[in-house]
């Protein structure tokens, strides 16, 4: 019996459930598969939580009494991104007074309270709360609501904020609404029109998000802001009058996943059309944005979260995360990048992308993070190897002094709570 227990493991660590979250709440902690104890696992989850936010190199911090920022340190600045992901990571790890921090140091300073762009969040905050710019980058606004109503769900909202009036605010502002447009649009794009424009979150032809809500970064996505399932938990329990829509919105972004990642190598542009199509160049030059870079890491854990919570895309998905897992196994578990062009060729010169003053390509953790997060998705064995490499991993400065404790570390607290089985969806507390 021992004998034959033994032999099952292997197969039962890699074998994919067909059944998501929604449906079970239940989910698979594939460390404790691949053969390391609940007790290292739990006392890794908490070490690298503590990195992002209280360790020596964290980048959330406290504000008086009431209030706390995540700054991208490297740009000295708090943007939507990493706002939104704290209050994510706070509601699944319930950490109700990070929440209600984060929360509030947006609503003061990020979201607009009047105006054409009311309940939309300005993308870019100095640390004092100064505004960059005005307008937002839609994947803020798309974790904002998710997050709020995972907060109205496990809390209640009667302890001092309303979670749910909060998203279903948000939700409203963001339907398509007309609005006189700035000399420059949101992001310094200029205007392409005169005249009063509309504005939205969602595309209202394709049903697909946008990489901002008004400007010319309407006109296209990033398919790294594709979460289909954030929707379902929408149209379960916003509760404003949109659950067909919103579950119509999580269908057309799965189709549009199929169409954004090449077949052959699973990478996805940073940028794309709706209909998954590279984006222009500028003259004769092509547009950088057509390759893999630090947008599209999130890709693969994002395809793997929709497939732990609904499983409704499952045999693609899964052909997916062995098909960018095969990729770089190619390249070398130790030693693949963390920019592509979408054929798997290397870039060069100007079409890498900088960050932190650096031009340069890297092993970086926040990939390896979001490449083993594809794991929970893939049968075969050289997952456990991705697995490993993110465990083993030291969130460390580079040799030549770079080091991103923001975007590397949030990326890695994240897929350390997938593998875990401790990102989750929260229904309500009854």
């Amino acid at each position: 019996m021992t004998a034959m227990l033994l032999m099952s493991l292997p197969l039962m660590a890699y074998t994919p459930w067909k059944k998501g979250g929604f449906e079970t709440q239940k989910y698979r902690n594939l460390f404790v598969e691949m053969g390391y104890s609940s007790d290292a696992v739990e006392a890794k989850l908490k070490e690298v939580f503590n990195d992002v936010f209280r360790g020596p190199n964290k980048c959330y911090f406290e504000v008086g009494d009431s209030m706390g920022y995540v700054s991208d340190i490297k740009n000295h600045d708090a943007r939507t991104e990493g706002m939104s992901y704290g209050m994510m990571i706070a509601v699944q790890m319930n950490e109700k007074d990070i929440f209600d921090r984060l929360w509030r140091w947006s609503k003061k300073y990020m979201q607009h309270q009047s105006g054409s762009r009311e309940g939309y969040f300005a993308w870019s905050c100095r640390t004092d709360g100064t505004r960059n710019a005005e307008g937002a980058a839609s994947d803020g606004e798309l974790y904002f609501i998710t997050s709020l109503i995972f907060a109205s769900n496990r809390w209640g909202n009667d302890t001092g904020i309303n979670y749910k009036a909060e998203a279903q605010r948000i939700l409203n502002c963001t339907m398509p609404k007309e609005y006189e447009p700035e000399q420059r649009g949101g992001w310094g794009f200029p205007q392409q029109q005169s005249g009063p424009q509309r504005m939205f979150l969602i595309d209202p032809e394709t049903k697909l998000i946008t990489f901002t809500p008004d400007g010319f970064g309407q006109r296209y996505t990033d398919p790294s802001y594709h979460i289909p399932a954030f929707y379902e938990v929408w149209a379960r329990w916003a509760d404003d009058g949109r659950s067909d829509y919103w579950n119509e919105c999580a269908a057309k972004s799965r189709e549009f996943l199929h169409k954004a990642i090449n077949e052959e190598t699973g990478l996805n542009p940073d940028m794309c059309q709706f209909d998954g199509s590279q984006m222009q160049g500028f003259g004769n030059r092509p547009n950088p944005g057509n390759n893999f870079r630090y947008d599209s890491w999130r890709v693969p854990m994002n395809i793997t979260l929709d497939y732990e919570w609904s499983c409704a895309d499952r045999e693609w998905q899964q052909k997916y995360g062995e098909t960018i897992q095969n990729f770089l196994y190619k390249q070398g578990v130790h030693d693949f990048l963390d920019q592509y062009r979408v054929d798997g060729s290397l870039p060069e010169g100007n079409e890498i992308l900088q960050a932190g003053g650096f031009r340069k390509l890297r092993h970086s953790i926040g990939f390896v993070a979001t490449a083993a997060a594809a794991s929970m998705m893939c049968s075969h064995e050289k997952s456990k190897e991705f697995v490993d490499e993110l465990w083993n991993a030291k969130h460390e400065p580079f040799e030549d002094g770079y080091f991103d404790a923001y975007y590397d570390g949030l990326l890695r607290l994240f897929a350390f709570m997938h593998l875990s089985g401790h990102y989750r969806v929260i229904f309500p507390n009854k």
